[in-house]
């Protein structure tokens, strides 16, 4: 889903950025909420800076916010495990040549804006100022996953993040990993 915003963005680079997880829920600019197989429920909730996803399931309640969060300092981890919880977080700041932000957040936006399963938000005066959420909605059985992207046209910068999150049933097999990144994640 292709949602136009009417706020200016919060986010000035991707230096800004932070995680946090059990945020409360914070004041959306738009949300897509998502009923998946086995009771699993997520809210999709653009932020006028960034993002958060609510997580719900049998044994699992899980709130990650990528955002300026005011009174924290900002640290996006490029990775954050937790393997008791079966929580996994990758995050990846590129900084691409010439066109090529444009030409990705233009593909991601034809990509996305049809997809059930994805939010994503364009915020005013930069078709390239957007925030997107997409879940992937056939995991491997035990797993939630999705992925996001933060374009940030005036410091050139995309910040792609991906998480994993395994369910109480998931946790407890040997050897559970974590799905692969679609090929999409390079957009």
């Amino acid at each position: 889903m292709l949602v136009t915003l009417d706020t200016p963005y919060v986010d000035t680079s991707a230096a800004d950025l932070s995680l946090a997880l059990g945020d409360e829920e914070r004041p959306a600019l738009h949300v897509l909420e998502l009923d998946l197989p086995a009771g699993v429920r997520l809210r999709l909730r653009l932020l006028g800076a960034s993002h958060q996803v609510v997580l719900r399931a049998a044994g699992v309640e899980l709130t990650e916010t990528v955002a300026c969060l005011p009174g924290s300092p900002p640290e996006l981890p490029a990775t954050r495990l937790d393997e008791a919880n079966g929580y996994r977080f990758t995050a990846t700041v590129l900084r691409p040549a010439g066109t090529e932000l444009s030409d990705r957040v233009a593909a991601l936006r034809a990509e996305l804006a049809g997809d059930p399963y994805a939010l994503v938000g364009v915020f005013p005066g930069d078709v390239d100022a957007v925030t997107a959420l997409a879940v992937r909605p056939d995991p491997p059985d035990g797993t939630v996953s999705w992925r996001t992207w933060h374009a940030y046209p005036q410091t050139n910068e995309l910040v792609l993040t991906e998480t994993v999150v395994a369910t109480v049933s998931a946790r407890s097999e040997p050897g559970l990993r974590a799905p692969q990144s679609r090929a999409e994640m390079a957009l």
